[in-house]
């Protein structure tokens, strides 16, 4: 098998408990986020730990905390990342994506390009904390950091 192969997620979940209240819409975006993640992914714990992994994704005393098991279930390593980094980001994210949902119904096409642009530029720069904030812990490309910054808007969103 090649290493790649290895270094990435076959399973992310969610705890419900960290979960607000939400709308069939955000549930479906929740589970495309993760069908997406599943699909397409680099993830690598720190230390050439041997996967794939599976990914539970919770808040725990205000901040994310990410744990990494084995496919077999077996743990590897657990992070707590304080959440300050991304409180902007993730309110900004969240205006713009009613903004757009607002504009869709409307807005000419290009003004609708236009918050969108924004709202991709947002989710670029989250994407880039969470790249940050994992260094030294798990090393994950662009795509897969763009998917988890979805997820940590999801554990986020109060309804």
């Amino acid at each position: 098998m090649d290493a790649t192969a290895n270094q990435r997620l076959v399973a992310v979940t969610l705890d419900a408990a960290s979960l607000g209240p939400a709308s069939p819409e955000v549930e479906h975006e929740r589970r495309v986020a993760i069908y997406d993640l599943v699909e397409d992914n680099t993830f690598a714990p720190e230390g050439g730990v041997e996967g794939p992994f599976k990914l539970h994704i919770s808040l725990v005393d205000q901040k994310l905390a990410l744990k990494v098991s084995r496919e077999s279930g077996d743990e590897v390593v657990a992070h707590l990342l304080s959440l300050t980094p991304f409180r902007r980001i993730v309110k900004d994210y969240f205006m713009i994506c009613e903004s757009y949902r607002s504009a869709i119904r409307t807005h000419s096409p290009s003004q609708i390009e236009a918050i969108d642009m924004g709202r991709r530029g947002l989710h670029d720069e989250g994407a880039d904390v969470l790249v940050e904030r994992l260094r030294d812990k798990i090393a994950i490309d662009k795509p897969t950091a763009r998917r988890l910054f979805t997820l940590i808007c999801a554990l986020s969103w109060k309804g």
